[in-house]
């Protein structure tokens, strides 16, 4: 660690935390995760106990990403027009308005209704899809308000990585949380807790001073020109296009999580209990390399560190697809959020850094399109490729696919593989 005489500061691990509003805005992502990660790991059960068809729980993501998608230009928009806090507070209420309806739907007299209708998951996809727009306005609007929190840019790199550490722990929660529920309390239960979860959220998010919009650069655009502004910046910018394209595919195609209720009950054989467990696993991975990359930041070679990351994802999950034994699937799913961590940060950091504030809201959106609704994209994709080939089999493709996009970027996008984020000293 350096010294104060030698100019470079000492690396504080705790920066971003002593900041008070910054704080608030933790407390209220880890609510609001525990919360959506507690309502999809039961809607996934519900659905799947109602249909028994992997490609039903391949429509869930389908659901949720096309409104996501369909809406994110506009929201980026929105989230670089309009107080950033105030769309923050409605997505949350939305979300809420959500939990509620899914708690209700579960209510002895829902499933009542759910058992009379011959379109029996059509409310449960209806509710999904409200959702989607929902997250579709929350992300660029989270996104470009974080960095707001902070009075300088030395506090980025560390607000980052408590942003992703602490997301990643409420991950690692929230699904045993809603596997536990299921088994012990049922699906109603379930729901309600997630609706409590969503409404501290709300409080939390609403309890954090606004911040007014960064101020424009250049001449005031039109609606048009504004809504792609952020397609055009990552185009133009090899470094990010590349790191949000890796991303892209490897999560489109080597992402089991869709299919672990299949595994945990028609290969694993382990219940509800057992798919918390399971949903877990990477989020354990995840949140405790996030949690050492605060401490050891991830700066030199950083680009073929992700590289490298991402390759291990994609062997981790073949792995996982052969495996017949809990304890060594486990452990594989645990190093796919090793692997997946690296990348998260990497490319958060590279966003983060690379582009000017009072865009932020629509280059994130482009983000959201290209890898937050990929995660449902490449949902709908397990859940079609398990139904065509076989759960196993589809799982096994998605995960060689992605070493194949690995191998490519490394060969094609010569700015990552290069990229090393050392500090320079002063």
């Amino acid at each position: 660690m350096s010294s104060p005489a030698s100019g470079v500061a000492p690396h504080d691990p705790y920066a971003a935390l002593r900041l008070p509003d910054f704080r608030r805005y933790l407390l209220a992502r880890i609510s609001l995760t525990l919360a959506t990660r507690i309502m999809g790991l039961v809607i996934g059960w519900q659905i799947f106990k109602l249909t028994n068809d992997p490609l039903a729980l391949g429509l869930i993501g389908l659901a949720e990403a096309v409104p996501s998608i369909g809406v994110s230009l506009y929201a980026g928009h929105v989230a670089d027009s309009v107080n950033r806090k105030n769309i923050i507070v409605a997505t949350v209420g939305g979300l809420l308005l959500c939990a509620v309806t899914l708690w209700l739907l579960a209510s002895p007299a829902g499933v009542g209704l759910l058992a009379r209708n011959s379109f029996y998951t059509l409310p449960l996809y209806a509710v999904i899809f409200v959702s989607g727009i929902a997250r579709g306005f929350m992300g660029p609007a989270t996104f470009s308000f974080m960095p707001q929190l902070l009075p300088d840019r030395q506090h980025l790199a560390n607000a980052i990585t408590w942003n992703s550490t602490t997301w990643q722990a409420a991950s690692v929660l929230g699904p045993a949380i809603g596997g536990y529920l299921i088994a012990h309390l049922g699906i109603a239960n379930a729901y309600f807790t997630a609706t409590v979860l969503l409404a501290v959220a709300l409080l939390l998010f609403a309890s954090i001073a606004p911040r007014p919009l960064p101020a424009a650069v250049g001449a005031k655009e039109d609606l048009k020109t504004s809504v792609l502004s952020g397609i055009r910046f990552i185009w133009s910018n090899q470094l990010i296009l590349a790191a949000i394209s890796l991303d892209l595919f490897a999560v489109l195609f080597g992402g089991a999580v869709a299919l672990l209720p299949v595994f945990a009950v028609d290969i694993l054989k382990v219940g509800a209990a057992g798919l918390g467990h399971l949903e877990a696993a990477p989020a354990v991975g995840s949140v405790l390399m996030a949690t050492l990359l605060t401490y050891f930041p991830l700066y030199r070679h950083a680009g073929r560190k992700l590289l490298w990351a991402v390759a291990g994802f994609g062997l981790a999950t073949i792995a996982f697809a052969l495996s017949t034994n809990i304890w060594l699937s486990l452990l594989l799913l645990f190093f796919t959020g090793v692997f997946d961590s690296v990348s998260v940060i990497v490319r958060s950091t590279l966003l983060h850094t690379f582009t000017p504030e009072h865009i932020k809201g629509r280059v994130s959106a482009v983000n959201n399109i290209f890898i937050g609704s990929s995660n449902e994209i490449g949902s709908f994709e397990s859940g079609a490729a398990a139904k065509l080939m076989g759960t196993v089999t589809s799982v096994v493709f998605g995960g060689t696919m992605t070493l194949l996009v690995v191998g490519l970027t490394a060969l094609k996008a010569d700015k990552l593989r290069r990229l090393d984020m050392t500090p320079v000293k002063e």
